[in-house]
């Protein structure tokens, strides 16, 4: 991976001329390089990672295992550009193993997240099995720790 992307997916808000330093870069090819990122659809978006808990944040979260039976001539694609659609979906994924697709879903209300199952995402033509799991607590995003360490919780490391 670029050593520009990296840095930027480590951290979104650092200034080209900071990253211009790090890479032995001016920051006008920094700015330059970004900005085709972004016209090449390889940078699509940035965004901060929040605290819902300090945020006060009333969503629920949820995680769902989606079998689906593949499409003849386009396997799973189709199917799972229609539901990635859906605006209870954050994320979805193409995964390996006894599921499909692994989608991230949010709304304001269990039941808001369970009728979108129920009514829009299980009645769906090739959509075979949903299970269901309500993210109770987050420790870690994208490689953040939610809450920071005190010097006596990290592990203990011998030989």
């Amino acid at each position: 991976m670029d050593p520009i992307l990296r840095m930027l997916e480590e951290n979104a808000y650092a200034k080209p001329a900071t990253i211009g330093k790090m890479l032995n870069l001016t920051e006008e090819e920094v700015i330059a390089r970004i900005r085709k990122f972004e016209e090449d659809k390889i940078i699509l978006g940035y965004r901060a990672i929040i605290d819902d808990e300090r945020a006060v944040s009333e969503l629920v979260k949820g995680v769902i295992e989606v079998k689906l039976a593949p499409e003849r001539g386009g396997g799973f694609n189709r199917l799972a550009a229609r539901i990635a659609k859906f605006s209870e979906v954050t994320s979805c994924f193409l995964m390996s193993g006894s599921y499909d697709l692994l989608l991230i879903v949010e709304g304001k209300t269990l039941r808001q997240v369970a009728t979108f199952v129920s009514e829009k995402l299980a009645t769906l033509e090739g959509v075979l099995s949903t299970a269901t799991h309500f993210m109770l607590k987050t420790y870690k995003e994208q490689g953040v720790l939610m809450q920071a360490e005190t010097p006596d919780e990290k592990l203990k490391v011998s030989p």
